[in-house]
């Protein structure tokens, strides 16, 4: 059986139905239009902030983690030709916090263990491109190997003497590498928690250390360190109350992917690094980091 509908309620019908898909269209293009201006006011606040990762420099026979004094300034002659700029810690605190810009395009040089060359031949190279670095020590070294064998570029580590020089040349900072937690085999995996510790035992062990060499660092040198690198990138959460704690703002890992950084102080823990291979040409490597963003 068909229904009968008079015209007069047919168009009436047909007009709601253009009225409701109005509405519908017009919150469709405003919703729209508001979270694609939100989603691109991300996309601009964030940073893309590329952190190499170096060890240690010298001789003519690069290796893993071994880089030739050319190589090394081969990089930064690259870095400086293509406009990157340097930035320092305490730069990158300043802009997540709001007190603070940053260069249009940013790099983060980056150097673990406190090797001697860092400051034989690492620090000229650094003041003749005007670019800074952060040198991440390790305490025990510092306090015990380099003191009984020092200054031999191959092999020995920074004295405080020598930590004094690169703060004082104004293109270094120095970070935190832990006292005595720089293993790889054995009782423990850098400073990360062991399975059969309680949390309590764990924070406890980790604060005395890094708060041993962050009060060595600042009786040397004045100055008191934001950075913690992570020995061998190993991590446990259970650091971040202590790392909190003892006022670092930043962290680096051994994890390479890229960075992008915002006004959320947050985002500089846990770092992303390339490890500069000796093994590549400066262009095969920075080719791989600027393009892997």
């Amino acid at each position: 059986m068909y229904e009968c509908r008079s015209a007069k309620r047919f168009f009436g019908l047909l007009l709601l139905d253009a009225v409701v898909f109005s509405v519908c269209a017009v919150f469709f293009f405003v919703g729209r239009s508001f979270f694609s201006s939100s989603a691109d006011s991300v996309r601009e606040e964030d940073i893309f902030l590329p952190v190499i990762m170096y060890h240690s420099v010298y001789g003519d026979a690069p290796e893993e983690y071994i880089v030739t004094p050319e190589q090394f300034e081969n990089d930064l002659s690259w870095l400086a030709e293509n406009e990157y700029t340097s930035v320092t810690a305490q730069q990158l605190t300043d802009y997540v916090n709001g007190t603070g810009g940053l260069p249009e395009k940013p790099v983060m040089i980056t150097l673990d263990d406190g090797c001697y060359n860092n400051l034989s031949e690492v620090l000229p190279v650094l003041e003749k491109y005007d670019m800074n670095a952060v040198v991440s020590v390790v305490g025990q070294y510092t306090d015990v190997t380099a003191v009984n064998d020092p200054h031999i570029p191959a092999y020995s580590y920074l004295t405080w003497e020598d930590i004094d020089s690169l703060t004082e040349s104004g293109h270094v900072e120095i970070g935190n590498h832990t006292y005595n937690m720089h293993t790889f085999k054995g009782e423990r995996q850098g400073c990360a928690k062991n399975p059969d510790e309680t949390e309590e035992e764990y924070r406890e062990l980790l604060y005395n250390d890094l708060n041993r060499l962050q009060n060595e660092i600042h009786e040397h040198t004045g100055k008191l360190p934001v950075v913690f690198a992570y020995p061998f990138g190993f991590r446990s959460p259970e650091a971040m109350p202590v790392i909190r704690e003892l006022g670092f703002t930043i962290t680096l890992t051994c994890t390479e992917k890229p960075n992008y950084i915002n006004h959320n102080p947050d985002c500089l823990y846990g770092l992303n690094r390339y490890n500069r291979s000796g093994l590549y040409s400066t262009g095969e490597f920075m080719e791989f980091i600027m393009h892997n963003s």
